[in-house]
């Protein structure tokens, strides 16, 4: 397997964007990655969308946003896997690179999640669960983490406070971020008085409906020296899936897939959990947090929400967990978010994070996940 670089990201504002097309979305945000990575042909394309046919009743992304890009004839396809589709999008880039079957991949994720209503877009979402067993009986993605929520609190005495922090945490960082949907900061007071959505999760524990894409250009990284281009190589890549429904889990507090990828992730890239600099990790609620660092080794089983509370997942803790902001402030529109992290981190290792920037950080870690933890993707990046 040939070294895999990073050679170029590109992200716009995140949001609201009304005015802006899918494709129109997309086009804007893999030229900008383009532009950085200074190249003038990419030979593939990967997309990461969970559900462009429900949000906007467009499939077959590989040949429309290959044409607008002005790249046809070459290969692009979609991969879906729920909110993880733009983590495995750059897997698989990752591996078409390394393979030695094409140089310049670009790895992109999009959704256009605005344009339904709220109840659409429940629906949307839900097909992430199992429809048969969770979905036919009315639960929704609020529902089921808040299932995973109570337990954790009856099982290991996890606080609402704590919950709570997640959320102020995680707006602290995305008030340093300009390209983040909701950049202001906000209380653990403000989150435990805002609307109820299902017991214990209120709004201002939920991330957002959101617009947006990313994308990154990857090459192999004897080609990346050859364009003088700062190095960050992808040096672990894991993947792994769990049953789609919690009932049919052990124990619905911890993440198996989690687990499983970040383990493979990790040993591909020679490292131990503690030798990674900055995380970029899937809160898509503030509980997904408290449990993926968990999962990750980071904290022994039930001490996620301690961790919080003691300012261990700060820009300026020992282990600093979502410097963007998060799906919580950064915004989440789901096949963009994998993607997305990949250029926090990126921006991180390169030392070009403004506000939010990690003091030293030379190795980081993203983890995207589909669904209540069905799927996880994790990914280890080092600069060179």
């Amino acid at each position: 397997m040939r070294d895999v670089a990073i050679i170029g990201v590109g992200m716009m504002k995140w949001g609201e964007l009304w005015e802006k097309s899918l494709r129109t979305i997309f086009v804007e945000t893999a030229l900008a990655a383009i532009d950085d990575a200074g190249i003038d042909h990419l030979d593939a394309m990967y997309i990461g969308c969970m559900s462009s046919g429900l949000f906007v009743g467009q499939e077959h992304l590989g040949s429309l946003l290959a044409d607008y890009l002005g790249q046809k004839p070459i290969p692009a396809a979609r991969v879906e896997s729920a909110c993880a589709s733009g983590g495995l999008a750059l897997r698989q880039g990752f591996i078409d690179v390394a393979s030695g079957m094409n140089d310049f991949v670009l790895v992109g994720g999009i959704e256009k999640m605005t344009d339904l209503n709220a109840n659409e877009v429940t629906y949307a979402l839900g097909t992430a669960a199992d429809q048969e067993y969770e979905g036919y009986h009315g639960i929704t993605f609020p529902g089921l983490y808040a299932l995973i929520a109570r337990a954790h609190m009856e099982k290991y005495g996890t606080t609402r406070e704590q919950l709570a922090m997640v959320a102020v945490k995680n707006h602290d960082n995305g008030a340093l971020n300009p390209l983040a949907q909701y950049p202001f900061k906000i209380t653990v007071e403000a989150v435990l008085n805002s609307p109820l959505v299902a017991d214990p999760l209120r709004v201002l524990d939920c991330s957002p409906i959101t617009d947006g894409a990313a994308a990154v250009i990857l090459a192999p990284v004897e080609v990346a020296k050859k364009l003088n281009k700062p190095i960050v190589k992808i040096i672990g890549s894991g993947h792994a899936t769990d049953s789609i429904a919690l009932a049919h889990r052990e124990d619905i507090t911890w993440l198996e897939a989690v687990y499983q990828s970040a383990r493979k992730a990790l040993a591909m890239a020679g490292k131990k959990i503690e030798d990674i600099d900055v995380f970029e990790v899937h809160d898509c609620f503030t509980i997904a947090e408290i449990c993926i660092i968990e999962a990750l080794g980071l904290v022994e089983k039930g001490k996620g929400g301690q961790a919080v509370e003691a300012g261990l997942t700060r820009i300026d803790g020992p282990f600093p967990v979502n410097p963007s902001g998060g799906l919580k402030a950064k915004g989440h529109p789901v096949g963009a978010t994998g993607v997305a992290q990949a250029v926090e981190i990126v921006k991180q290792l390169r030392g070009e994070a403004g506000r939010r920037q990690v003091k030293g950080a030379r190795l980081g870690l993203t983890q995207n996940m589909g669904g209540t933890g069905g799927s996880s993707v994790v990914h280890i990046f080092a600069a060179e």
